[in-house]
């Protein structure tokens, strides 16, 4: 086999990192006063609420901070202002939301189909107009680059196109006969969605079940994420014109005040969530008929590359690079441990430190690859660090400025050998530390997987031009019935967005893809009967049967 070829020709044990040819270009988490980006910085006003169709004002605010700082007083920059709602507005929102619903009976249920993504499609021209702006407030909060905020926005405008698409076709079918039996089967609303969105992709990962639970029928109680909230501010306006009142509500402020007693309240019928399983699990335990709670829900990951002894190295590093390293590795797509067939890894840390040398590291204004953190927190990344170089891994890019700390800037550190009583051998780091661990065989990443509680994804590098191989097959089945997605030479990521994104264990239950996620916010529902003309003559003014 390949891996016994390899190990045949192991190299000395103990690495020995070469000094890095090139530092990494990294500024400072800063602006001045006389510079254009601070002139020009956003300031979103977000002392206001919605709630049963009405935008009003609301006193009590917290003041929003981007992770970067004034040069001249060395305080962080304040871009907005967010309401802080009691439990008591928390559960007017809820109830406003239950009201708009009324078991099927209120106005946005009874509409049909088309009358639903008109007004999605009147929202989305809105949201257009702010297009830019959006973008610019992504960025100064959760400091995405010039191109990844601008993408974020336009990815979920492509999103919600798909969703009307798909939606119409699902929707499209007529009747049909099975054993005498004639029926129409249409999807319906379910009821009241609880959504709460991240902080690190704030707009799109939110869009990516809000809409399509709008599209379907249902009212929605929006939770606005602490970091990464601004945006949604932006559109309570669109929000209030475009839809009945108590279809979209917003609620804002601390999650553990406000989001115990919607639960509680036994108004929510479905649940998405975009957080960690702790919190999930307390939410949803919080309502009280749990079994009819419907769920969908992504949560932690620790996804793991497995670089073979065959592989092809230069496509391996910069894949292993992009999916560590992209937008900070604040993503739970991320690549967060690798494991590196012995005979290789020497070759494959040097490549590796060499390609994460030329990353950039600096403001989010142009094109660095790596910005101030905003999802997570240099302190995190900090300890991490120290805790495996406490138990014997090395940072091999150190020389190249690797894991510099300058308030909210972390410049990535590669650590290796990680080892299994290092933290970094089980934790979600969500942040630019990039933990590579040696195997001899593959029953060693196996066994990782087998003890994971997370199942997200899996990357596999091999050879391009590889004969057909049992081993490979088997590592193959392993990852994927360990995780739901298994990419092969190339990182781990969400999309394109038809495809299903999903997980096993503890990192998700339900699956989100343009299809997939229509079906999840809503049921299945049909109208039978022995007479084809009885059945068709009750469905003629039917909004819920009606024909596209």
């Amino acid at each position: 086999s390949v891996l016994a070829q390899a190990s045949a020709g192991l190299q000395t044990p103990g690495y020995r990192p070469r000094r890095a040819r090139e530092m990494m270009s990294i500024g400072k988490p800063e602006v001045s006063q006389d510079s254009e980006a601070f002139k020009t910085r956003p300031f979103v006003d977000g002392a206001k609420t919605l709630i049963g169709g009405q935008v009003k004002p609301w006193a009590g605010i917290s003041e929003i901070f981007s992770p970067i700082y004034c040069q001249e007083t060395g305080d962080r920059i304040c871009i907005g202002r967010q309401a802080t709602m009691s439990p008591k507005e928390a559960m007017e929102a809820v109830q406003a939301a239950s009201k708009a619903w009324d078991l099927g009976r209120g106005e946005w249920p009874q509409r049909t189909l088309q009358q639903r993504i008109s007004a999605v499609e009147k929202l989305v021209s809105k949201l257009k107009e702010k297009r830019m702006e959006i973008a610019k407030v992504l960025q100064w909060e959760i400091c995405k680059n010039d191109a990844d905020s601008v993408k974020e926005f336009d990815r979920t405008m492509d999103f919600v196109s798909a969703l009307i698409d798909t939606a119409r076709k699902l929707n499209s079918g007529g009747a049909i006969c099975q054993e005498g039996i004639h029926a129409i089967l249409k999807r319906s609303p379910m009821g009241v969605m609880m959504n709460l969105g991240p902080s690190n992709y704030p707009f799109n990962e939110t869009y990516a079940t809000l809409i399509p639970a709008i599209l379907m029928g249902n009212s929605i109680v929006m939770k606005v994420p602490n970091t990464g909230g601004l945006a949604h501010f932006l559109t309570m306006e669109a929000y209030a014109e475009c839809f009945p009142p108590g279809v979209v509500n917003f609620i804002s402020g601390r999650g553990r005040d406000t989001m115990p007693p919607c639960m509680e309240s036994g108004l929510v019928d479905m649940f998405a969530f975009i957080g960690s399983s702790k919190a999930a699990d307390a939410l949803v335990k919080a309502h009280p008929q749990p079994h009819r709670l419907k769920n969908l829900l992504s949560l932690d990951a620790k996804n793991l590359a497995i670089v073979l002894p065959d592989a092809d190295l230069d496509i391996a590093v910069k894949e292993c690079v992009a999916g560590s390293t992209s937008f900070n590795g604040q993503r739970c797509t991320a690549i967060k441990l690798i494991m590196v067939h012995s005979s290789i890894v020497d070759k494959f840390n040097e490549k590796f430190c060499q390609a994460i040398s030329t990353l950039s590291v600096g403001l989010p204004f142009g094109k660095n690859n790596i910005t101030p953190l905003a999802c997570s927190s240099t302190a995190l990344m900090k300890t991490l660090t120290e805790d495996a170089k406490c138990k014997g891994a090395k940072v091999l890019n150190e020389a190249a400025g690797g894991g510099h700390l300058d308030r909210s800037l972390f410049a990535p550190a590669v650590l290796y050998p990680v080892t299994a009583e290092m933290q970094l051998w089980t934790a979600e780091q969500f942040g630019p530390v990039v933990p590579i661990a040696p195997f001899d065989r593959l029953e060693q990443p196996i066994e990782w997987l087998r003890k994971m509680p997370f199942g997200q994804q899996t990357s596999i590098f091999t050879s391009n031009q590889a004969a057909p191989s049992v081993e490979l097959s088997q590592l193959l089945d392993m990852c994927a019935l360990s995780t739901c997605r298994v990419n092969l030479n190339a990182q781990c990521q969400r999309g394109p967005d038809m495809y299903p994104f999903a997980g096993r264990r503890s990192s998700a239950m339900g699956t989100i893809s343009v299809e997939e996620v229509l079906r999840a916010v809503s049921v299945e529902t049909m109208v039978a009967s022995k007479s084809l003309e009885v059945m068709n003559r009750a469905c003629t003014s039917s909004n819920v049967f009606a024909t596209l």
